[in-house]
């Protein structure tokens, strides 16, 4: 067990909360979008599935842009870019919700991407070097968490406003909360710290692409795929399975998004707590292995699937902050690059969740999503452990 943290270095709450805040905004600009689709469809006279491409665009964006944003906070400082993104997210978000046609639409999503994605990596890595060892599953867990709530809060939030001012209506007020998240940041960031100017130092990739630092990367990929597969696909799962109403389906999916939310704060105190953070994350994903072939695979009636789904997400929640806190465990001078790649392997993993979500529906229905997500948890796990012996070594 560890140590309570002393009193010298007290957790930096005033950055924390502009932190989380600045993380629900930046999830909230692409997943709120989600209660808008039909209608998106029909104001842009496209069809829905393509609309509904703008996840991928996003993702791909998002991908991209944290490798690149991780990479430049090691170059030239963090302050600059957790400014900078939330402020371009806000313009990327006024534009899309002024923009006449699909393309335009789309790119901007992509722009509006690629700000959030710059923003993330970079926002963990501050947070990160401004605590000690100890507290840092704690304080990356409250920072996760303003993206978890943005199941609980954001979506539900955009469909209530959404239908009095409309989707582009709703962009407005994400780029409002865009703004006040960059002010915030702008206020708690300070100046002259060393995460904040530019290092004296020039980053090392080796220390970057170390074999530990790739085999957790490879991992989290996994992580992200197993998470995916439930969120993208547990509302079409109760309403194919049990034939539930798109209003039925409401509460069953705030269910599933506290034990997310739930998950991951107890993960950041159990982060902290427990001093092999690596072994967390692998029971946590053994364990969520075994609740997905319960949850996907025995259909005794609707309310035992949303307990189930509740349980799976806690558990692969439960495992997030170890996970995070020691892929962070870098030098100072290299982690914004290595938790921008991290970004990175996350957006992989939502795309290869959406990927193989569809061919599993479309090859045996969704009593196959119980062995392939069983399977990569088990990837999962081993792959942390792999991770240990390579740190050891």
């Amino acid at each position: 067990m560890n140590a309570r943290p002393t009193a010298s270095r007290a957790m930096p709450w005033a950055l924390i909360a502009a932190a989380c805040l600045g993380s629900f905004a930046a999830t909230s600009s692409g997943t709120t979008r989600a209660p808008f689709l039909l209608e998106m469809a029909r104001d842009l006279d496209v069809s829905m599935p393509l609309v509904a491409n703008l996840v991928s665009m996003t993702a791909t964006a998002w991908g991209i842009a944290s490798a690149l944003g991780g990479w430049l906070s090691d170059r030239f400082g963090r302050r600059p870019l957790l400014i900078a993104a939330p402020f371009a997210l806000a313009l990327a978000m006024t534009a899309q919700a002024f923009a006449g046609n699909f393309l335009w639409v789309a790119i901007w999503a992509s722009v509006g991407g690629a700000c959030a994605g710059t923003y993330t990596g970079v926002v963990f890595a501050e947070v990160s070097g401004r605590v000690e060892d100890r507290q840092r599953g704690r304080a990356l867990g409250w920072v996760m968490s303003g993206q978890s709530l943005t199941l609980v809060v954001g979506v539900p939030m955009a469909a209530a406003v959404g239908s009095l001012i409309g989707w582009r209506g709703w962009n407005i007020c994400v780029a409002g909360l865009a703004l006040v998240a960059c002010l915030c940041l702008f206020v708690t960031l300070g100046r002259g710290t060393a995460g904040h100017i530019r290092p004296a130092t020039r980053p090392s990739m080796r220390a970057v692409f170390s074999p530990r630092v790739l085999a957790l990367l490879t991992t989290g990929i996994a992580e992200r795929i197993c998470y995916g597969l439930a969120a993208v696909y547990f509302a079409t799962f109760l309403q194919a399975v049990y034939g539930l109403s798109l209003a039925e389906i409401a509460i069953p999916l705030a269910v599933f998004a506290l034990g997310n939310v739930g998950g991951t704060i107890l993960g950041g105190q159990l982060a902290d707590r427990v001093r092999d953070r690596l072994m967390t994350f692998a029971v946590a994903m053994a364990l969520s292995g075994v609740a997905a072939l319960f949850l996907f695979m025995w259909h005794p009636g609707p309310a035992t699937s949303v307990a189930l789904g509740f349980v799976y997400v806690l558990l692969n929640a439960l495992g997030r902050p170890s996970f995070m806190a020691a892929l962070a465990a870098v030098p100072e001078e290299v982690r914004g690059t290595v938790l921008g790649l991290n970004g990175t392997s996350a957006s992989l993993g939502w795309i290869g969740a959406a990927a193989l979500g569809a061919a599993m529906i479309s090859w045996g229905g969704f009593d196959g999503f119980g062995p392939l997500a069983a399977a990569l948890a088990l990837l999962g796990a081993i792959g942390a452990l792999l991770s240990k012996r390579t740190a050891a070594a």
